[in-house]
This record gives structure tokens, sequence and C-alpha cells, in this order.
């Protein structure tokens, strides 16, 4: 794993031990925001992600919790568990952004679910192609 990914989920395990789950997502969209400010890690919040459609972009646009780095998307839920739903909605905005890498948080759980999912060059290629 590389640094940056390991000081986002550094400062979302922080988030979770102070806080526990309970919270709705915006409780922690905010303390996150302050402990990526406290720990130098750089994010821009409520990133608008365009969405392409044969080659035109549409008005509707998805909106990530955070982009850090300038180009790890991570996403926050507060649910009592993770699921199909929540992991195809980040594969969507890897594909939209043509990042490679993002982090899937859930602080509703009793430990802090995490997910990490790293598009290789060739798929991110291949869609591209088909646009």
């Amino acid at each position: 794993m590389d640094q940056q990914t390991y000081d986002i989920i550094g400062a979302a395990l922080e988030i979770h031990k102070s806080l526990g789950p309970g919270f709705l997502e915006a409780v922690y969209k905010e303390a996150l925001s302050i402990e990526f400010s406290k720990r130098g890690i750089p994010f821009s919040g409520e990133a608008e992600i365009p969405v392409f459609y044969k080659g035109r972009t549409l008005k509707t646009c998805y909106r990530s919790d955070f982009i850090c780095h300038g180009s790890i998307i991570v996403e926050l839920k507060a649910i009592s568990q993770l699921g199909d739903l929540e992991m195809a909605q980040v594969l969507n905005y890897l594909r939209a952004t043509g990042f490679r890498k993002a982090l899937l948080f859930n602080f509703g759980a009793k430990s802090l679910e995490k997910r990490r999912l790293v598009m290789s060059p060739e798929y991110l290629s291949n869609q591209n192609q088909k646009s």
C-alpha cells in the first residue's frame, strides 16, 4: 500500500476510534476534513465528477465526498454494512474520473469498514475507448 493511501486510512481510523459508530455521515465528513488538515493531507470536499455519454458531458454529475492528493477518491458511508451498491458507486466514480484509486469507508459499523479499490490502467484505457 502506498503512503498516501496509508495516511488517509490512518485519518479515518482515528475518526472512528474517537467518535465510534452512530453519527450521521455529515459528522464523519466534517471530522475527516479536520483530520486531513491536521495531518497535511491535501483534499477537496464535495468534488464534482462529470459524467459523459457518447462524448457529451451530462448536466448531472457525481459528487464524491473527497478527492485527496488530486487523484484518490474517498467516499464515506454511515450504514450498517457496505454492499454491492456502495461498491458500484465508487467504481463509477473511478470510471468517470479516470483515477486509479479510491477508498470507501463505512463509519456505521462497530469496526471501521474500509475498501480499497484500484483500477488497472488497461481497464481505464478500454473504458475511455468506448466513450
